[in-house]
């Protein structure tokens, strides 16, 4: 039986606003590609967003069923939104405005990377896609036309603030940036300004850390001597995508030893800023004495001095928002008649195929010529035919009354009476 199509987004998750570093690392989704592959059974479409302070999954689908699933998945205590709440919270999302660090510019690649992962799991309905290059155009836009972004605004870069805040001052210091990735890369080029003494770079793969110290006037060290350095440095950042911690409390603590002079009391202070989720420095550290660490947890402060410095231009950020967002919202019921007509036309084309073959039975001809003509002449009546429930379709979805559009759906497909007061 043919049933209507539609498109209702669901949104659910976690992120910096409800949930700390700890909590929000229980909920992400360590094999990203299996979730997409079960939630796929589910769903029609479905993108799953994970950053460093964020974990969100967006569903073409209802948000009870969203919910259920979720809780099927172990997960609790999440938030749900849906209907039009969506597609603004993905247009603050993309504009930097909900981040933790306001008008940064990473979750435009984070939400186009997320993207690409859902094509490749084969879970990107048209509705997902639109939803997401949707939000890039007008996050892209918000940053022409507003000073959101202005000056170096990132996680990185509010770590880096952390640590010049905690330290003073961060000219000769020596520092050390664990992992060479996006984020290591925006914390080496904050640090680079600085005037720090020594500024080293570690990555498990070593000719990643070479070249990003190239890129930075740093100095590349092998992973093997990373405790080497961690005593050696006054602020380590750690920033690497391993799925499990890579400093541990034991080998921190033997590294404090070796910074306590003969006649100190007291080791030298070392800063530990942990970026990474999942966090890459064991929380047992806090207990080594000297040791001082920080999370992402930690960088709310930052955001909330970025948010008073840029609240103006977060509010020329919403008004862009506010213009954007009833044109989204008809893309997206536009791309839910789509999906109706093109299950309307499946099953015109169904009968169309099915009839122009017995016709030509009865008639015995193998010419090609008739063929050709009666396929042709099945074909223009078929669109011809539903040229009107077409434009009719499609104009009451664009309106938002999908119950019209699938009520002339059924009456169609299946004889239904045809009511704008269908139940």
């Amino acid at each position: 039986m043919l049933e209507p199509a539609t498109a209702p987004l669901a949104l659910a998750g976690l992120n910096h606003h409800t949930a700390d570093i700890a909590t929000l690392e229980v909920f992400r989704f360590p094999d990203e590609a299996a979730f997409l592959r079960e939630a796929r059974e589910r769903f029609r479409g479905v993108l799953l967003l994970q950053t460093c302070n964020r974990v969100e999954v967006l569903v073409q689908g209802d948000a009870r069923s969203l919910e259920a699933f979720l809780q099927e998945q172990g997960r609790r205590d999440f938030m749900v939104i849906e209907g039009d709440a969506v597609p603004r919270h993905l247009l603050e999302l993309a504009a930097g405005i909900d981040s933790l660090v306001v008008g940064e510019d990473q979750i435009l690649g984070q939400l186009k990377r997320a993207l690409a992962a859902t094509e490749e799991a084969g879970t990107a309905s048209s509705a997902i896609k639109l939803c997401v290059n949707k939000a890039v155009h007008v996050g892209v836009r918000i940053r022409r036309q507003t000073q959101i972004n202005r000056g170096a605004v990132s996680v990185g870069s509010a770590a880096v603030t952390l640590a010049e805040k905690l330290l003073g001052t961060l000219r000769d210091r020596h520092i050390l940036v664990i992992g060479s990735g996006e984020m290591g890369l925006l914390v080496a080029k904050a640090l680079a300004a600085k005037g720090l003494t020594a500024l080293y770079v570690a990555n498990r793969t070593y000719e990643r850390a070479v070249v990003l110290a190239e890129k930075i006037g740093g100095r590349a060290v092998n992973f093997k001597d990373l405790y080497r350095y961690i005593a050696l440095s006054d602020v380590v950042i750690s920033c690497t995508a391993a799925p499990h911690p890579v400093i541990r409390t034991e080998e921190v603590r033997g590294v404090m030893e070796e910074r306590l002079w003969p006649l100190d009391q007291h080791p030298r202070h070392l800063v530990l800023i942990d970026i990474a989720q999942p966090r890459d420095v064991e929380e047992g550290v806090r207990s080594v004495e000297g040791v001082h660490l920080f999370t992402i947890d930690d960088l709310r402060n930052i955001n909330d001095a970025a948010m008073d410095s840029r609240r103006s231009e977060a509010d020329r950020a919403r008004g862009i928002i506010d213009e954007e967002l009833d044109h989204f919202i008809r893309l997206l019921r536009r791309t839910a008649a789509d999906e109706t007509l093109a299950l309307l036309y499946t099953w015109a084309e169904s009968i169309r195929a099915r009839e122009r073959d017995r016709a030509l039975a009865r008639l015995g001809e193998e010419d090609s010529r008739t063929a050709e003509v009666i396929d042709d002449l099945t074909r223009a009546l078929t669109k011809k035919l539903l040229s009107d429930v077409t434009t009719s379709i499609r104009a009451s979805a664009e309106c938002g009354d999908i119950t019209t559009a699938e009520s002339l759906m059924r009456a169609i497909t299946r004889g239904e009476p045809c009511s704008q007061n269908d139940e």
